[in-house]
């Protein structure tokens, strides 16, 4: 077999780039819980070292109900939390702490990716009577929410509000 020259050994370079560019432009990406885990709507990350607010979060469900106690939880701009999660519940259950915007729209990703986890530094996924903690920086006024995005479970009333001053 003659040995390519290398004007024909560059065309097959940038022939096989090519395919590879297209492969992988036309495969979908994986889901993600958050396209910029850069910055977020309702703060920002807590610095656990630091002094915090603990708040105790429940998870439950029952009666054909699923939810949060308590539902509404008042902090002032500037306030770090650390919120101490415990689900309750026989589900998974997740604490997803966004703006209702935000986490309509993942809702919409995790129908599509029921399996998603998250271990964000906003978002925790629960096992049935498991526990965690999220440590959080409220640095914007406004209203926040924390829900669960598994599907069904948001719709059973699994979401809550948090009210910066």
């Amino acid at each position: 077999m003659p040995k390519p020259t290398p004007l024909v050994a560059a065309g097959l370079m940038l022939m096989s780039t090519a395919a590879m560019l297209v492969t992988n432009l036309a495969m979908p990406l994986p889901a993600s819980a958050h396209e910029d885990h850069g910055t977020f709507s309702a703060g920002q990350p807590g610095d656990p070292k630091k002094p915090a607010r603990v708040i105790k979060v429940k998870m439950f469900e029952g009666s054909g109900k699923m939810g949060y106690e308590p539902a509404r939880i008042e902090v002032r701009k500037g306030e770090q939390v650390r919120f101490v999660l415990q689900n309750d519940g026989e589900e998974d259950h997740e604490f997803v702490l966004a703006t209702v915007t935000e986490n309509r729209k993942h809702a919409e990703v995790m129908k599509k990716n029921p399996d998603m986890e998250h271990d964000d530094p906003n978002a925790k996924r629960l096992q049935p009577h498991g526990g965690s903690e999220l440590v959080w920086k409220f640095t914007k006024r406004g209203e926040f929410e924390f829900a669960c995005l598994i599907p069904g479970h948001y719709e059973k009333g699994m979401f809550g509000r948090i009210i910066v001053k």
